[in-house]
């Protein structure tokens, strides 16, 4: 259980450095990702892909980390809040000029020999797309 909360942590901590190498050494090959309210992506290349448009679009630092896992350290949960700003329009999203936003968010994981096999993330869209379009 303790490797895996190191692990998560690690894999945060990596995100608010902006340090997508580190991030990607924590996941599994075949890293499954579910976005969220979106499709699922397999694969660490794929989640390059996806590292790159969020970094395209979005500068965001992700406060108040809480790490859970399980017993067994095989599952593990997040709770976090994200302060962003929303840099660059991403596809089928309203129009981007830095916005900034603060909103809730969460993920869920598996872990399979020492690494991320599976990130399941969660935000309240709507939540997000009422501060951005009110310029927040």
């Amino acid at each position: 259980m303790n490797e895996t909360l190191l692990l998560i942590q690690n894999y945060y901590a990596a995100f608010n450095r902006g340090d997508w190498d580190t991030m990607l050494g924590l996941l599994a090959d075949d890293v499954v990702h579910d976005l969220n309210q979106g499709s699922r992506e397999s694969g660490r290349e794929m989640f390059r892909a996806f590292l790159g448009r969020m970094d395209r679009s979005y500068s965001e630092q992700l406060r108040n980390i809480a790490v859970m896992a399980s017993v067994d350290g095989t599952r593990a949960a997040a709770e976090y809040v994200v302060h962003g700003e929303y840099k660059i329009a991403d596809e089928g999203l309203p129009a981007a000029h830095g916005q900034k936003y603060v909103l809730p968010g969460g993920a869920f994981f598996d872990v399979r020999d020492g690494r991320i096999a599976r990130v399941t993330n969660y935000y309240n869209l709507q939540d997000w797309l009422d501060q951005v379009g009110k310029g927040v």
